[in-house]
């Protein structure tokens, strides 16, 4: 019976799932990567370690499951997206990876929009310090001799899919973000790269995420066990196209909100959607002539894990969670609480602010380690909402939510949020498995194992989370003091 390989690479991990025809998981794996930050608003790692923690991941797959690892047949890939990875005429990596929550290009954002009048409709996105195009302008500025002799510029599962087979491809959704595609045309726009003084040549081939790409290297496969074998790899997609695949959301009105590192609201949709000037990311899916629209809080449970770095819950998430639900069972406390804004990392959607900062407002003595978790907890619910208003607008609200990423652990967490939201979402199984999944899938179409529609189908529902009429009220008056907090607190300095 074949087996099928997805895997994600993350901003914290890399992930690796083993899956059979019938899409039960065999087995999986994990390794950590180290997030760098050798300067105010810098994000960056080592691509070397993706690839180890790769191997990693996948050694301990095989050894969870080594004579169904044997049956492999397709493989999919994953990865956290606009991550800029610079490759010399040899290969040879350049420098770190400049990562999508990377704040130091504002300038160069601004500049290619004056630089390219219609940026915004060629692109049908607006410049971002996270996407990778500003970042080429702002190694060109401040690294000269790197960015002469950049030959290549991968994305994270695209680096690690020229590390498995020696070839440089990449897929539709992933390369959306980078501000150099027709997102409408899904190809390489000229204009755009030249903005950037940057070339066709310098950028991966592309296919559809659930084409295949490339194959494993004779080497690769070698060292896997699988000397001899052709195992293709598919296009795959960027972390959130690929985990709308693994739970199904591929139809029209079909959406996800994550709670990884940072929160987005995803929506498959079968149109071009566009909103840039609120900040919407318009973007193909994995799937050919399927788009969505998407909207990113940059601090999501990456926020929750700070909180509880300072409160001595760093290994006890869940406990501080815990703290959290006891302080609002009293209506009267939890009126009463702080707010949060969770722009740790600046911010995304609505305000495109890489110097927007965080805070607590209406704190007081009395407020303990409880308290702070509702508030962040909270926050983080409010700058979705946020994000859910901008898909309004656009006309691309979700019809149907699922819950989905790490923070999707947490049932009060994902009720704090039905109710803030006022939406209904309901909690798959396997929601943790996540993007790894998704790409497993996008390898099996690509191995002929199965069409999307048997393949990408939409998972049991382990749970749904339902909106409480009874605390709309409370919960909107909270809302419009979060809504104050962004004009008043100034941004902090480049």
């Amino acid at each position: 019976m074949a087996t099928y390989l997805g895997i994600d690479v993350g901003t914290s991990s890399v992930k690796a799932v083993l899956l059979d025809e019938d899409q039960v998981l065999i087995a999986e794996g994990s390794a950590p990567v180290e997030v760098l930050r050798p300067r105010p608003m810098w994000s960056e790692q080592d691509p070397e370690e993706w690839w180890k923690a790769a191997q990693k991941a996948v050694a301990q797959v095989r050894d969870l499951a080594p004579e169904r690892f044997l049956q492999l047949e397709g493989i999919g890939l994953s990865g956290q997206q606009h991550s800029a990875t610079l490759l010399d005429g040899q290969g040879r990596v350049l420098r770190p990876a400049i990562l999508w929550n990377d704040g130091r290009c504002g300038r160069e954002c601004a500049e290619l929009l004056e630089q390219v009048p219609d940026f915004m409709v060629r692109s049908s996105n607006t410049t971002m310090p996270g996407f990778t195009a500003p970042k080429l302008l702002w190694v060109a500025r401040h690294e000269p001799e790197i960015f002469g002799k950049t030959a290549k510029v991968l994305l994270p599962k695209d680096y690690l899919r020229y590390r498995l087979s020696g070839d440089f491809v990449s897929d539709m959704s992933d390369s959306a973000g980078t501000l150099w595609l027709d997102v409408g045309k899904r190809c390489w726009d000229d204009v755009l790269l030249d903005a950037c003084a940057m070339k066709r040549a310098q950028m991966p081939d592309l296919v559809e995420g659930a084409e295949v790409s490339t194959h494993l290297s004779g080497e690769v496969a070698k060292a896997w066990g699988l000397e001899g074998r052709k195992i293709p790899i598919a296009g795959g997609g960027g972390d959130n196209a690929s985990s709308a695949v693994g739970i199904g959301a591929v139809g029209p009105g079909d959406g996800f909100l994550s709670l990884g590192t940072s929160g987005v609201l995803f929506v498959s949709t079968d149109r071009l959607v566009s909103l840039p000037e609120r900040t919407l990311h318009g973007f193909c899916h994995a799937l050919p002539q399927r788009w969505h629209g998407m909207v990113v809080a940059l601090s999501a449970a990456s926020a929750l894990s700070w909180l509880a770095s300072l409160t001595d819950h760093q290994h006890d998430v869940a406990g501080l969670i815990e703290k959290a639900k006891q302080f609002a069972a009293d209506p009267g406390r939890r009126e009463a609480a702080p707010v949060f804004l969770p722009y740790l990392t600046g911010e995304r959607t609505p305000h495109n602010d890489p110097n927007a900062s965080a805070g607590f407002s209406g704190l007081r003595a009395e407020h303990d380690a409880g308290a702070l978790a509702y508030a962040v907890l909270e926050g983080v619910a409010f700058a979705l909402a946020d994000g859910l208003d901008v898909l309004k607008a656009a006309d691309a609200a979700p019809r149907s939510c699922m819950l989905v990423g790490g923070g999707s652990r947490s049932a009060y967490w994902n009720g704090l949020l039905a109710e803030v939201l006022g939406l209904s979402l309901d909690l798959p199984e396997g929601a943790e498995i996540g993007a790894a999944f998704g790409a497993a899938r996008l390898g099996m179409v690509a191995a002929r194992a199965g069409t999307v529609e048997v393949v990408c189908r939409k998972p049991a529902i382990r749970a749904r989370f339902e909106p409480d009429p009874v605390k709309a009220p409370i919960l909107a008056e909270r809302r419009a003091r979060y809504l104050d907090m962004y004009p008043a607190r100034v941004s902090v300095p480049a």
